[in-house]
Parts: C-alpha cells; sequence; structure tokens
C-alpha cells in the first residue's frame, strides 16, 4: 500500500518564528501531537507535545518569546507519497519515530503518517512491531 493511502492528508506546518504559545494552541485545536516547522520555503524541523513540555515548560521558558525553532527537534525525516508503507515503517523502526511528514513530487507537505495511521492501514503485526521497535526505552 502505498503512502498516500494510509496518511492523514490534512497536514499543517508552522514557521520558524511562530511563538510557542501559538504552536500548542493549534496543537489543542487540531488534537495532534507535532508539527513540521518550516523557513525559507523548506521544512527545518518537527515541533512536538514532547519538546513544549521539556524545552519550555521544564526549563520555565516563556511560551510567548519562545519561538518554535528555538525548540523544535532540528532536522525532519519524511517519507513520499508513493512510498509503501513498509517503507515507512522501516524508517520510523530505523529512526525510532512515531511520525513521519509525507512530501509529494514537488517536495511539498502532503500529510503526516502516525502510528495511529499505520495501525489502520496495515496488520496488527507489522503495526505492532513498529509501537514495539519505537516505544522501546532509549538508551
Amino acid at each position: 500500500m502505498e503512502v498516500s493511502k494510509a496518511m492523514h492528508a490534512k497536514a499543517d506546518w508552522v514557521s520558524a518564528d511562530t511563538p510557542v504559545s501559538e504552536v500548542a494552541r493549534m496543537m489543542m485545536v487540531d488534537d495532534i501531537g507535532a508539527l513540521p516547522v518550516g523557513k525559507n520555503d523548506r521544512l527545518i524541523g518537527m515541533i512536538t507535545d514532547r519538546d513544549i513540555a521539556l524545552r519550555i515548560v521544564a526549563e520555565n521558558r516563556d511560551p510567548k518569546r519562545t519561538t518554535a525553532e528555538d525548540v523544535m527537534s532540528k532536522g525532519i525525516v519524511y517519507c513520499m507519497t508513493n512510498e509503501t508503507v513498509e517503507d515507512a515503517i522501516h524508517l520510523m523502526t530505523q529512526k525510532q519515530i512515531r511520525r513521519l511528514a509525507v512530501l509529494d513530487e514537488h517536495k511539498r507537505l502532503a500529510g503526516m503518517l502516525s502510528l495511529g495511521d499505520i495501525s489502520h492501514a496495515v496488520g496488527r503485526e507489522m503495526s505492532g512491531e513498529l509501537l514495539k521497535t519505537v516505544s522501546a526505552h532509549h538508551a
């Protein structure tokens, strides 16, 4: 199955200079845990609810004055819409990540692929192995 058939097609992204308070508000409204971050028409990272908890709340930083770029996980791991879900699972397993940005043939954000999307698209065995791998305690 192609990633385009399994992914969540509605995907927003935030500009690098977006205040973290606005990022958190977007996450709350859309009930999501991660947003890609862009700068100069390129994706440069991903900001997650975990980034906000550890790099804003735990460090007592001001979310109105701190930007997405200040606290995001740098770099972006992605797959393409025409790749197979199995290839995406392999990448997620290798990188131990729970979400992938999905890019189209023009390298534009087309969607997001999450563990939940995969669990609906493939069998229990394959999605179970992915969950086990990405949920393993990091050394």
